[in-house]
């Protein structure tokens, strides 16, 4: 092991002890353990993402927010789960305005978030907690259906040849120009979003291409590719 040859020599320069074979073994270890893990996570038969929203203005911003990121690592979003809703019997001339406003923001929800289905859930009259208010909030959520089913599958990029050009798009959304900044760098198109950013390795034939333009089309970023390299 490293350790045995690297201690004699690490304690003349600085009296500290290294950690032992087990822990490296350990380290070791967890690397392999999470050797494809990133192709579990993009894989849409394997893992979907469900965001949760409350529908107010702050909060549904926040959950377009993570929706785009989430597209960004071409993770498929199968669902959104809007809870807190007020029950219809609530009809107190007090939460008049709050039903209406909430209403709104659910209409918001389902134009920004289309295809993805939204599952709607009631607030509770206390916390949930237990497993009877667990059963019940699954009720409301999933009612007869399976929540290991998929309810949506898309892709988030899709690459495409037409017309001898390549074009990549991507489901952003939520983005408008001046949001977004984009650069090529060998093989590499880099994608960055409001300080967040992204590295998407293209195949050679594409990277070799050196005239790069974006546009917006509808809720999706566009990324043309054009040149003489093409095969």
């Amino acid at each position: 092991a490293i350790t045995k040859y690297a201690r004699p020599v690490a304690k003349r320069i600085y009296d500290v002890p290294l950690p032992g074979d087990e822990y490296f073994a350990a380290v070791e270890n967890l690397f392999y353990r999470l050797k494809g893990v990133d192709e579990i996570l993009v894989d849409p038969k394997i893992t979907t993402v469900r965001l949760v929203a409350n529908p107010e203005k702050i909060v549904l911003k926040e959950t377009q927010r993570a929706f785009m990121y989430f597209c960004l690592y071409n993770m498929n979003i199968d669902g959104i789960i809007m809870n807190r809703i007020l029950p219809d019997e609530v009809n107190d001339i007090y939460f008049k305005d709050w039903i209406f406003n909430q209403k709104q923001y659910i209409d918001h929800a389902n134009d920004y978030f289309s295809p993805v289905p939204i599952f709607q859930v009631n607030l509770f009259k206390g916390e949930v907690l237990g497993y009877n208010d667990l059963h019940a909030l699954a009720d409301q959520i999933y009612g007869n259906k399976n929540p290991l089913d998929r309810f949506f599958e898309g892709k988030p990029y899709n690459l495409t040849k037409q017309n001898g050009e390549y074009k990549l798009t991507m489901n952003l959304p939520f983005l408008g120009k001046k949001d977004l900044e984009i650069s090529k760098l060998s093989d590499e198109l880099i994608i960055r979003v409001a300080g967040f950013k992204r590295h998407i390795l293209l195949p050679r034939h594409v990277a070799a291409v050196k005239s790069v333009k974006a546009t917006f089309e509808g809720r999706q970023l566009s990324i043309h590719f054009k040149g003489e390299n093409h095969v």
